[in-house]
């Protein structure tokens, strides 16, 4: 019989081996879990156990308390050999409760691409949306970075202020148009993202205008799998349209390779051509897909 409690960071080992499963393309640690268990106190996080194993997986992000509206962020895992078995209901109803409770007007979640993950969200009033593109590269195939314009300086997060990348970030997170990516307010940023133990600073690259960041792209690492993972790749709209998206993926995952890395992942709306296209001279080929799914409560 399995049990829907809390996690606890003794949990995320366990977690992490669900994420592997249900997830192989993420990059989830179990350091990187385990520090977001300890900081990010806007989000709650739930496990179902059996047999003193973890299971399954759910967490909710927590809207501010003075947030009109908001639409709230959620997602459920379990592991393929525990599913059909009651497991991902008890842990969905747990989640969409505590989402309510903080009082959401709407439920943000992805689902992959399986008939059985759709059937789950849909039975459970979520509504399919946007269709997502997951991808790989073979980063001992990458063709030689692009060149960096004359009139911009290539640099790496190391280098960086960490206020001039969270003011990027939010520059950037609202033309995602799946609407998963997003930029708390800069203390709590910093607490989550920036002293996150996945993030890869030295693998991160970004381009100066002078001293204005102006293109980047965060890079998760996990060097046990020998995998990156892009997190965000984005541009100012004032400098779009000149390829920058290009330079600062390429460098990054060039200094990957070079560091030992051999597998890249990435994440993108399916309609999100520039970037997709950016993907494909890179040498990513799709992996699987997944959909966002929506439900008003």
């Amino acid at each position: 019989m399995f049990e829907v409690r809390v996690a606890g960071v003794g949990d995320v080992a366990g977690i992490a081996g669900v994420w592997a499963v249900a997830s192989p393309h993420l990059v989830k640690t179990a350091a990187g879990l385990e520090a977001e268990l300890r900081t990010r106190t806007s989000r709650v996080v739930l496990v179902a156990v059996e047999d003193g194993s973890v299971v399954g997986y759910g967490n909710v992000y927590l809207p501010a308390a003075d947030e009109h509206e908001p639409q709230v962020r959620l997602s459920v895992h379990v592991v393929p050999a525990h599913r059909g078995r009651g497991i991902g209901s008890a842990l969905a109803t747990a989640i969409v409760d505590r989402a309510v409770a903080a009082g959401a007007a709407r439920l943000l979640t992805v689902v992959d691409e399986s008939g059985q993950s759709k059937e789950f969200a849909t039975r459970r009033g979520f509504t399919i949306g946007r269709e997502l593109s997951h991808a790989r590269a073979d980063l001992a195939e990458l063709p030689a970075p692009a060149t960096v314009p004359d009139d911009l300086r290539l640099t790496t997060f190391e280098e960086l202020d960490p206020r001039a990348v969270w003011a990027a970030t939010a520059a950037v997170v609202a033309g995602d148009p799946s609407g998963l990516s997003d930029a708390p307010e800069y203390e709590e940023w910093v607490v989550s993202d920036w002293n996150h133990p996945d993030l890869r600073r030295d693998l991160s690259i970004a381009l100066l205008d002078q001293d204005q960041l102006v293109s980047f792209v965060t890079t998760a690492a996990d060097p046990e799998r020998k995998v990156i993972w892009s997190n965000l790749t984005g541009t100012i709209p004032a400098y779009r349209g000149r390829g920058l998206a290009k330079v600062v993926k390429s460098h990054a995952l060039s200094r990957a390779r070079d560091a030992g890395f051999t597998d890249a992942f990435t994440g993108n709306d399916a309609d999100n051509q520039p970037m997709l296209a950016v993907n494909r001279w890179l040498g990513y080929q799709k992996a699987a897909s997944a959909w966002t799914a929506t439900r008003s409560v």
